[in-house]
């Protein structure tokens, strides 16, 4: 305003110079003590002396006395200190808006310029129905690991079926094997969404898939000693400083474990849904640890391999029994009641890549190995005895097995290969129905849907998951026609582009 005041009295008189007047009145507005009030006289009394002393310059004094006077008048400093009612007419001139933006919404109106403008089609694929599928896959691209959860819906009227990821979470390391839980370890007796994750670190992560965009996993079993490694860095640069006349470095001193961790990598993981607080691991470092998700501390430590124990399995019917399979070449037979016994040990013919127990006759259970082969053994029939089968699945390794919850003897194994195929065990006679390549790559995990057992998710080295609706294969529909009493039509499903 004091800018416009100078503008408009320098318009009117061009040509006169700067007065001692301009400056005693630059001199009043810095004075700070003095009253509206006595600004306001100051100002008359100046421009009546300007007045008088330009009174021979002929009606250009009258002109800027009118002027400053007008100018004071629009100021109207008198009343400065006083609210008026158009205040906010003032404000939106300043502002430039004409009222085409308000500094106020009507209760209840929502404010365009706040909301996030979320597209209608993104928080319909964000919102989980009940009918949703969802799967879990951990990778690793360019040296960055993730666990995703992905959302499959099935085909409905006539429409196509569709699979996403819902969101994801970074991983710290490598991961290796997953195993989904309810189990809450903070000791609540609800259930929640969780997943135990094994990695290339001796810890075992437990994360909150409900959870989106987590930055820290809910807990964890194991792993490395927080505190002691802080105190072994601060102790190894202390002692650096010190020594720096020595040549030679001392080696680097060993991350100190938490009691009862893993000492190397985790590779294989099962949950006890039976007693859910219960979870078993396999580590690098030949051990088979039992874990109370609750206390968060390790059970029971099994030493019953002396290489890597690759997969881990309960049973599903007898729930203390624990099957291992190692690098060792054996599978081994373990009690969680009695963790120090002597463990039953079938030998097999290569290192054990996958086991699991088949669902139908929970006795029985199949071992897949490096070198392709899969066999089944019954373990009423004591350590040692013999296979009830054994078949060349594939002439790779045979990453993975899977059991059909639905249909008594439909077995499913992945290889490296790049195929996922489908045997019939009944009996003790497999036999192949079907070869599929699902374009996943080297085939790394495939599992039946317990909730829809028609379906198959598989991943592998492509990076992609994979659904297989068996159904839509002829050769399952003619082995298993009541399986199969509606053949749906079209390809595997598989991920969006985008």
């Amino acid at each position: 305003m004091r800018a416009q005041l100078e503008a408009e009295g320098d318009d009117d008189d061009e040509d006169s110079e700067p007065s001692s007047s301009d400056a005693d009145m630059d001199s009043d507005d810095a004075d700070k003590d003095e009253t509206v009030d006595e600004a306001v006289a100051r100002a008359k009394k100046v421009a009546a002396s300007m007045a008088s002393s330009r009174a021979a310059a002929g009606g250009s004094a009258t002109a800027a006395t009118g002027a400053i006077e007008a100018a004071m008048k629009e100021l109207d400093m008198e009343h400065y200190d006083d609210s008026g009612d158009d205040d906010a007419d003032v404000i939106n001139r300043v502002l430039g808006t004409s009222g085409k933006a308000r500094l106020e919404y009507a209760e209840g109106e929502p404010d365009p310029y706040l909301q996030l403008g979320d597209d209608d089609s993104e928080i319909e694929d964000f919102t989980l129905r009940p009918s949703d599928l969802i799967i879990l896959s951990a990778k690793n691209e360019d040296d960055v690991s993730n666990l995703e959860v992905w959302v499959y819906e099935e085909a409905d009227g006539g429409g196509e079926a569709n699979l996403y990821v819902h969101h994801e979470v970074l991983l710290p390391a490598f991961p290796l094997c997953l195993a989904w839980m309810d189990c809450d370890p903070r000791g609540d007796t609800g259930r929640l969404n969780l997943v135990a994750v094994g990695t290339l670190e001796p810890a075992i992560e437990i994360w909150d898939l409900d959870v989106v965009d987590s930055v820290e996993p809910l807990t964890t079993l194991g792993g490395v000693d927080a505190s002691g490694a802080e105190a072994a860095a601060a102790a190894a640069e202390g002692g650096a400083a010190g020594d720096k006349k020595k040549k030679k470095k001392k080696k680097k001193a060993k991350a100190k474990l938490l009691p009862g961790s893993h000492e190397d990598s985790v590779l294989g993981l099962s949950w006890n849904r039976e007693f859910r607080n219960v979870l078993a691991s396999g580590s690098a470092d030949c051990t088979v640890k039992i874990w109370d998700l609750v206390k968060g501390v390790c059970e029971h430590t099994l030493k019953c391999h002396t290489d890597k124990v690759q997969a881990v399995a309960w049973n599903p019917a007898e729930s203390p029994v624990l099957l291992t399979g190692s690098f060792d070449r054996s599978v081994c037979l373990a009690d969680a009641r009695t963790p120090q016994g002597d463990p039953a040990r079938w030998k097999v013919t290569a290192d054990v890549e996958a086991l699991c127990w088949n669902p139908h006759d929970p006795t029985c259970f199949l071992v897949s190995s490096e070198d392709g082969v899969v066999a089944q053994y019954d373990a009423r029939k004591g350590k040692g005895s013999a296979a009830l089968f054994r078949l060349s699945a594939h002439d790779k390794p045979t990453c993975t097995l899977s059991f059909c919850p639905a249909v008594r003897g439909l077995l499913a194994t992945g290889s490296t290969d790049k195929k996922v195929k489908l045997w019939d065990v009944s009996n003790n006679t497999p036999q192949m129905v079907c070869a599929q390549d699902l374009n996943t790559g080297a085939v790394f995990s495939a599992s039946f849907c317990a909730d829809a057992p028609h379906l198959l998710a598989a991943g592998g080295a492509g990076g992609e998951v994979v659904v297989w609706d068996v159904r839509a294969h002829a050769a399952v529909a003619a082995k298993f026609p009541a399986f199969a009493a509606t053949l749906p039509t079209g390809p595997p499903a598989a991920a969006d582009d985008d």
